[in-house]
């Protein structure tokens, strides 16, 4: 069966980078349109997507030698690991009791203009009572959860790309 889905990794990592693209914009849909407000917690996390996205585009506009593929697999799997424990943060806030949800904080715009990076960088990591707040969900999954799966399945994508290389 899995044979079936040997194809170039060219294909995958162009077809990973698709699904990054449909995810952020899913992400510019729910805050345009429906007005949903990001927290510093989902912005850290379109990031991650920004950045795994850009890896699998590099791959597949490089067209890779194998251990080409094995370098730009191991860098977007690391990549979306990383907004995957952003997201899985942002699950774990969420389910925090009330009195342990960490105190909203001055809207991100303000924090940029008025604190050094390090504190906003720390604020966009660690996130804020904003972060508690679910504002939509699917099957009973919240945005962050559903990115949660996302990520890991962009993960597994990557890495299954050394393993579909070894048959070339």
């Amino acid at each position: 069966m899995l044979e079936s889905l040997k194809f170039n990794p060219r294909i995958w990592f162009l077809l990973g980078f698709l699904g990054c693209v449909f995810l952020l914009s899913m992400g510019a849909y729910f805050q345009l349109v429906d007005g949903l407000e990001p927290c510093p917690l989902c912005i850290s996390q379109r990031i991650a997507i920004a950045a795994t996205g850009l890896c699998f585009l590099v791959a597949a506009l490089h067209n890779p030698s194998p251990k080409g593929v094995k370098i730009y697999s191991l860098v977007g799997a690391t990549l979306a690991l990383c907004g995957a424990a952003v997201s899985a943060r942002h699950v774990w806030i969420q389910h925090l009791p009330p009195d342990k949800v960490p105190e909203c904080e001055p809207p991100l715009e303000y924090v940029f203009n008025n604190f050094p990076l390090t504190k906003t960088l720390k604020l966009m990591l660690n996130g804020t009572g904003d972060c508690a707040e679910v504002n939509w969900q699917l099957l009973g999954l919240s945005m962050p959860a559903w990115t949660l799966v996302a990520f890991l399945l962009l993960a597994t994508l990557s890495v299954l790309q050394i393993w579909n290389n070894k048959a070339e």
